[in-house]
C-alpha cells in the first residue's frame, strides 16, 4: 500500500462562549485543520491538528512531496522524514507528523480490520473518563449568555456539566485574574462539589513565590494535581519542594528528553500526554511506557480538539494500564463537530472508545464544508491576544491580571 495524496481542510467551530486563558483566548470557536490521507488501495485516514487559532494547510501541503510513494505502515521511517530530531531545529514539524501519523494509524486500522487500540497492545478499558475542563468565559457575542466570571457563574456551570455529562472531576483553567480572586473561585468550586476531585491550571502564569502562596493555600482540598503553577523545570521544582499537592504538566515535559530530565532530577508528578503536543498517539504510549515504569503518574491533555483528535485520545486512554487520572477535553465548550452524527457522547462522565476500524470515526462532508466555509467567513483568529482587552499581553510570570469586575 503506497499514499497517493493529502488534503487538508481547515474549518472552524463554534464554542459556546469565548474561553479566556492565561496567553489570551479562545474567540467563540476553535480552528482546526482537518488531514485525509489517500492510498492507492482506496482507503483514506484522518487527522486533525490546531494551529492556536490559525489554520494549517499550507504547512501540509509543503509536505506532500514527503509523502507520496510513501507505506503507511511505516510510521518509523514516517518519523524521521518528517520529524528528523536534528533537522527539526530549523523545521519543528512534531504537531504536523502528529496529524499525519493518526491518518497512517487510521489507514493502517482499516486496512486490517481493527481498531487503533489493537495496533497499540490492546485496550483495558472500554470508556475513558474525562474532567469538566472549566473556563472563565465571556458571554457569547450573539446570545449575551455564557457568561463564566463570577464565583456563583463558575459554581452554576460546574453542577449544569455534573448533571449533563456526570463529571466527578472538575479542572479550573486560571491564570486570568489576580491569584487571589482564582482562589475565592477554586475554593467555591470545591465546597459546590463534596467528594469530587479537581484540578487548578494557572497556565504558567504565576511567579514561583506566588505559586507556592496559591498552592498552600489549597493543600486541604481534594486536588488530583496542581497544573503548570510557573514556567519552567526549575521553577516546577521549586513549588513541588514547597507544597504538598502533585504537579503536573504539558507544557514543560512534552518530548522524551524533558521526561529523561525530569526523572532524573523530578520536578513534575504528572505527565499530561498530548498526542498533538508528543507528535502522535505512539510517541504518548511510549512515554507512559516509561513512567510505569518508574511509576510516574500520567493522564490524557487536551489541545483543544474536534472529534478526530478526540478519538486518538481515546484510543491512548484505552490502552494505558496506569492511567488513573481523568483525561481532559476541551470537547464539551463546542456545538458541533465534524463527525458524522456530531458530537460524541459523555456518559457518567466518560466517553467509549470508538470500536470501528481504525480510528472509528467518519467525517461527515456537510459538516466539513460548513465549517470550512465559516473559516473562510470569519479566517484566524489570534490565541495569543484577549478580544476583551485588546493592548494587553501577557508577562512571564503574569502581574496583568484581568479585572474580575469586567
Amino acid at each position: 500500500m503506497r499514499i497517493t495524496d493529502l488534503r487538508a481542510t481547515t474549518v472552524t467551530v463554534p464554542l459556546e462562549a469565548p474561553l479566556r486563558h492565561s496567553n489570551g483566548a479562545h474567540w467563540g470557536r476553535f480552528v482546526r485543520t482537518i488531514v485525509e490521507v489517500d492510498t492507492d488501495e482506496g482507503i483514506t485516514g484522518l487527522g486533525e491538528m490546531g494551529g492556536g487559532g490559525q489554520g494549517a494547510a499550507l504547512a501540509f501541503a509543503g509536505l506532500r512531496p514527503y509523502l507520496l510513494g510513501h507505506d503507511p505502515f511505516a510510521l518509523e521511517e514516517l518519523r524521521f522524514k518528517i520529524a528528523n530530531p536534528t533537522a527539526s531545529l530549523y523545521n519543528n514539524r512534531t504537531q504536523l507528523l502528529a496529524a499525519i501519523e493518526f491518518a497512517c494509524l487510521d489507514i493502517v486500522g482499516k486496512a486490517l480490520g481493527t481498531p487503533v487500540y489493537n495496533l497499540l497492545g490492546g485496550k483495558v478499558r472500554d470508556r475513558v473518563p474525562f474532567a469538566s475542563y472549566l473556563f472563565f468565559r465571556y458571554a457569547d457575542a450573539a446570545s449575551g449568555i455564557g457568561e463564566v466570571r463570577t464565583p456563583d457563574q463558575l459554581v452554576e456551570h460546574a453542577l449544569a456539566l455534573k448533571a449533563a455529562h456526570g463529571f466527578t472531576t472538575h479542572k479550573l483553567k486560571g491564570g486570568v485574574y489576580p491569584p487571589a480572586y482564582e482562589l475565592e473561585c477554586y475554593r467555591a468550586l470545591a465546597a459546590a462539589l463534596p467528594g469530587d476531585r479537581f484540578r487548578h491550571d494557572p497556565n504558567c502564569a504565576l511567579s514561583v513565590e506566588e505559586a507556592i502562596r496559591f498552592g498552600r493555600a489549597i493543600e486541604d482540598l481534594d486536588n488530583d494535581y496542581y497544573e503548570d503553577p510557573t514556567w519552567g523545570l526549575n521553577g516546577m521544582r521549586r513549588v513541588r519542594e514547597a507544597v504538598r499537592i502533585p504537579l503536573a504538566t504539558n507544557t514543560v515535559v512534552v518530548n522524551p528528553e524533558q521526561l529523561a530530565t525530569n526523572l532524573r532530577d523530578p520536578a513534575v508528578d504528572t505527565i499530561l500526554l498530548d498526542t498533538t503536543f508528543w507528535g502522535g498517539i505512539r510517541a504518548c504510549v511510549k512515554a507512559a511506557n516509561v513512567c510505569e515504569t518508574f511509576q510516574q503518574s500520567v493522564a490524557v491533555h487536551s489541545s483543544g480538539e474536534l472529534g478526530i483528535q478526540l478519538a486518538t485520545m481515546l484510543h491512548l486512554g484505552a490502552v494505558l494500564p496506569a492511567l488513573t487520572l481523568a483525561a481532559d477535553a476541551h470537547y464539551h465548550h463546542l456545538t458541533d463537530d465534524v463527525l458524522t452524527g456530531g458530537k460524541l457522547a459523555y456518559a457518567g462522565g466518560s466517553i467509549a472508545v470508538p470500536e470501528g476500524p481504525g480510528l472509528g470515526v467518519t467525517l461527515d462532508r456537510d459538516r466539513l464544508e460548513r465549517y470550512a466555509e465559516l473559516y473562510r467567513e470569519l479566517g484566524d483568529y489570534p490565541y495569543d491576544r484577549d478580544p476583551g482587552r485588546p493592548d494587553w499581553y501577557p508577562l512571564v510570570p503574569n502581574e496583568r491580571w484581568a479585572d474580575p469586575g469586567q
